[in-house]
């Protein structure tokens, strides 16, 4: 394999990474956050699965169509982009031309270094335009992977994390104590926090507090709120 072929597989994988770990998080935290809400209303432990199972599958279902759209937003706008390039270096090649030397110029070729470097970049079409694309328009190319595949891997993640609050309630039913599902969510998030640091580049100790701490923060406020409004209902 060579070596732009390892680098791309590993931005890739690290790409895979960061979008499972954002969309766990996510997901727990939502879940989480209406399961504190129920408890704090002192609502039903039959309620709290219901709702708590309704908000995972439709907010996982919404993070993933908004992870599929975007995606293949982002995909389309790019080959309409380069499909332009193409066009201007097919239709007025001199013009491009001059806008290449410019952008070979920007990154310090001179005299026949800057001549021998156009000549190499006209010679050959895709990296003409590959170029074009991102030194003129400011874009990078969209990896490979597919807007679906993409989506299912969100939706994936956000559930499978997103069950964790709701497993006590599962198993164990009306007798399921909110302490459980306190521990296994905490656990969680310190966890998905920690994972952070393989994309991050920091202390995975430090990364599992601060998710630690941004989750038990909205679930504190989810519970107060639901312990409230329960008082001024009734």
């Amino acid at each position: 394999m060579t070596n732009a072929a390892e680098r791309e597989k590993h931005v890739r994988i690290g790409r895979h990474i960061k979008d499972v770990v954002y969309a766990a998080n996510d997901g727990i935290v939502t879940t989480f956050a209406v399961v504190a809400a129920t408890v704090g209303g002192s609502l039903s432990p039959l309620t709290i699965l219901v709702v708590g199972i309704a908000n995972l599958f439709a907010d996982g279902f919404s993070m993933a169509s908004g992870d599929y759209l975007g995606s293949k937003s982002e995909n389309d706008f790019y080959a309409k982009e380069e499909a332009e390039e193409y066009r201007e270096v097919r239709e007025r090649p001199d013009d491009e031309r001059e806008e290449i030397r410019d952008i070979l110029a920007h990154k310090g070729y001179r005299g026949a270094d800057l001549g021998e470097m156009e000549r190499l970049v006209t010679a050959n079409k895709t990296m003409w335009v590959d170029l074009m694309m991102h030194d003129e328009l400011g874009m990078q190319k969209p990896g490979g992977e597919s807007p679906l595949a993409s989506a299912a891997l969100t939706f994936g993640s956000f559930v499978a994390a997103g069950s964790i609050p709701l497993l006590p309630y599962i198993f164990m039913g009306a007798e399921a104590p909110f302490s459980i599902a306190i521990a296994s969510t905490a656990t969680a998030l310190f966890i998905i926090g920690a994972l952070r640091s393989v994309f991050s580049g920091r202390s995975w100790i430090v990364s599992g507090l601060e998710m630690l701490l941004v989750g038990g923060s909205a679930a504190a406020l989810s519970y107060g709120i639901g312990a409230v409004l329960a008082a001024i209902v009734g």
